[in-house]
Formats: C-alpha cells, structure tokens, sequence
C-alpha cells in the first residue's frame, strides 16, 4: 500500500462523488472533479461544497492516478468511457430496481461490477466505496490502528489496482479488506449483509468468508 498523495479524478458531482473528493481533499490528495458538463458550469458549486478540489472538463480527468466513477448506475452508458482507458477505475454504483429501474444486464448472473468493466473496455476496475453512505464516510474514519476501525471491502482480478486502492482507501480512514476478484464484488452489493452494515476488517472477512462458503455449495 502507499500513502503518498495521489491525483484522483471523481466523475460526477452527486452526493458520493462530492463526499469521496471532501475526503480525498483531508487526506492531503489533489482532486478534480468532473461531468458530463463544461467544467465552467460545476466551477462555482465544486469551490463551495468541495473547496479544495479543482472542477475541470471529463477529459481533464485523464492521466489521475486514480479514477472514481460515482454516477447513478442507470446513466452508465452515458459515461464517455475514453476517459477512463488505461487508468485505475473505482466502482461506487449500486444496482437498486426501484431506482433504476429494471435493466436486464444486472439479472444476479454476474456481479455489477464484471458488467461496468465489460462496458468499460480497457480499464482496470475496482469494486468499492459502494457499501458506506456519503454521510458516514466522513464521520466514521479513523487513523490506522484504531480500535473497532470501519473495514470496506474491494474486488477486482487486478492485484496492483487494488494494492493502489487499499492505500487510497486507508488514506480516508478505514482498512481495506481484498475480497478477491471482480466476482466477488457481489457479496457487498445493494441487499448483503456488509452492504447494509458496519464492520471491522475482521468482521468482514468472516463475512466473506461465509459467502465464499455458499457459493462453493451452490457449485
């Protein structure tokens, strides 16, 4: 893992995306932000709810250590995708139906994340930051070793894209816990018990553990 400061670009000026870049700006990072808009139109609202963090034009966004895609799931085909070749791509969507909507690529068949990547094309894709509200992600972080310090889990089949995350992750104030690759994303999507709680990393890894157990059984 490294802690040394990373420029990460966030895609989408929501809710999520606005409280990952607040806390990427306290964790001493360079951030820019980026729409589907000119930078021109999301200048005045990024220096007021994200001060610190620079608000540029999507291409802009290209040559960032890091990527943080934070849309609603349902405009993932609006995402002009080549922004995000080459780079390391963090995966915040949720599939939630009555939002949504019903969308036949996200049937259970494979997680949502192993569908994003398909579409994404050549990115090297990391599921996280999905499971924790934008509200408690800058309240519930805390120095390495702290007591009872909150875990997110990450999923991708690429092991130097999550050594950069887990990093990335423990400069926000929590543990990262590999739950191994992209398939394994599903065990803390929209309905899992790590979704819906708080956890520990050595919570959350029983968790995983227990998942791995029942997909083995359903084999």
């Amino acid at each position: 893992m490294t802690a040394q400061p990373l420029t990460i670009g966030v895609l989408g000026a929501g809710r999520v995306g606005t409280a990952v870049a607040r806390q990427a700006v306290r964790a001493g990072h360079t951030v820019k932000i980026a729409t589907g808009r000119p930078a021109e139109d999301i200048r005045l609202l990024t220096e007021v709810i994200v001060p610190g963090a620079v608000a540029v034009d999507r291409q802009q966004l290209r040559g960032s250590d890091l990527l943080i895609v934070a849309v609603p799931l349902h405009k993932y085909r609006s995402i002009d995708t080549s922004v995000l070749q080459d780079h390391v791509v963090i995966d915040t969507m949720n599939y939630w139906a009555p939002v949504d909507g019903l969308m036949d690529e996200f049937d259970g068949s494979r997680s949502t994340s192993e569908v994003i990547a398909e579409f994404f094309g050549d990115v090297r894709l990391v599921k996280t930051l999905n499971h924790i509200g934008y509200g408690d992600l800058e309240v519930d972080s805390h120095p390495a070793g702290a007591p009872n310090r909150r875990a997110l889990g990450m999923a991708s089949d690429d092991a130097d894209a999550k050594e950069l995350v887990a990093g990335f992750i423990d400069t926000l104030g929590y543990d990262a816990v590999d739950a191994g690759p992209l398939a394994a994303g599903r065990a803390f999507e929209n309905g899992t018990e790590i979704f819906a709680g708080r956890h520990t990393a050595e919570q959350m890894q029983a968790l995983l553990a227990q998942d791995r157990e029942r997909v083995f059984a359903d084999v």
